[in-house]
């Protein structure tokens, strides 16, 4: 690294890029009292997350309390790294054969082609989950000059200030 590294705000675009390049995130929730976060895959689809899960706590909590962040990074090294947090309600897909469910069905499988098959890989993740995106953050970590034109977040202040363009 040559110089100092600076922190960008990633636009709404490259978080969901991110997110439809990476398929496992930290899903961050209450369970009571305590704040929880637990590793998840995922599939992003438009708006919307599905996720896969096996019965018991951490879905009896979603049931009481469906608002949830979840987070997605990409790291290569400790200023080269790309993070993306959403917030959002987390909801059951019925297994009826509805609209709703094929299609969080299709999108799992376009990941994981075995899951809900003979061949599924955690055949006792039958539940299925659906993440209504709220907002959508990100932030990146960049060691050497930033592309031009990109928002910069000073570290001290956390202001966001707009870098100029190297050239004209």
């Amino acid at each position: 690294m040559t110089g100092s590294p600076e922190f960008f705000i990633l636009t709404r675009k490259e978080c969901g890029e991110i997110l439809a390049r990476n398929h496992v995130g930290r899903l961050a929730f209450r369970e009571g009292k305590q704040l929880n976060i637990q590793p998840l895959g995922y599939v992003a689809s438009d708006t919307v997350l599905f996720l896969r899960s096996a019965p018991g706590s951490k879905m009896d909590a979603l049931a009481r309390d469906p608002f949830v962040a979840f987070e997605v990074d990409e790291i290569e090294g400790p200023f080269d790294w790309r993070s993306v947090v959403v917030q959002g309600t987390i909801y059951a897909v019925e297994r009826d054969g509805s609209a709703a469910e094929q299609r969080a069905v299709e999108a799992i499988k376009s990941v994981m082609p075995q899951a809900f098959t003979e061949r599924d890989p955690a055949p006792d993740r039958q539940n299925i989950y659906g993440l209504h995106v709220h907002d959508v953050a990100g932030r990146m970590a960049q060691g050497n000059a930033a592309p031009s034109g990109r928002e910069r977040v000073t570290p001290r202040s956390g202001r966001t200030v707009r870098k100029p363009p190297d050239h004209f």
